[in-house]
């Protein structure tokens, strides 16, 4: 069981997803303090509320923090615009890297195919004299 993990665990994707998840995790808390310290404020503002996050309102036993809402709005829409940057990054080098290697390997035909089209160039031009003469 050791050794089936150890073959599991040194899989390259299995290495990128742990580095991915840290990354993640780390950015995740990159956005967290932006929308906290930054743009809460600066919205609260616009709406007389120094924390954003402290915004809400009560309806009977029921509170509900609306700022705490935006908070979070706001940074799955920062998360997710980066995602798309990134993907689309990724994508624009796959695309360019796929156009250079179809550049760079010229169409090879087989000897046989070669010949092949040789012959039948030549039965058609000999088909096309013929009738020419008829």
């Amino acid at each position: 069981m050791f050794k089936e993990f150890k073959i599991f665990i040194s899989r390259g994707n299995v290495l990128d997803l742990a580095v991915g998840v840290l990354i993640g995790g780390a950015f995740n808390n990159l956005v967290t303090s932006l929308t906290k310290n930054l743009l809460s404020p600066l919205i609260g503002l616009f709406v007389n509320s120094i924390n954003l996050s402290s915004i809400k309102f009560s309806a009977g036993a029921a509170t509900f923090t609306v700022g705490a809402f935006l908070d979070d709005v706001i940074r799955f829409l920062i998360m997710a615009f980066v995602i798309f940057l990134i993907v689309k990054g990724f994508n624009h080098l796959r695309d360019r890297n796929a156009t250079a290697e179809s550049e760079e390997e010229p169409e090879t035909i087989p000897a046989e195919q070669a010949y092949l089209k040789e012959i039948r160039d030549l039965l058609a031009a000999q088909s096309t004299h013929s009738d020419q003469q008829s």
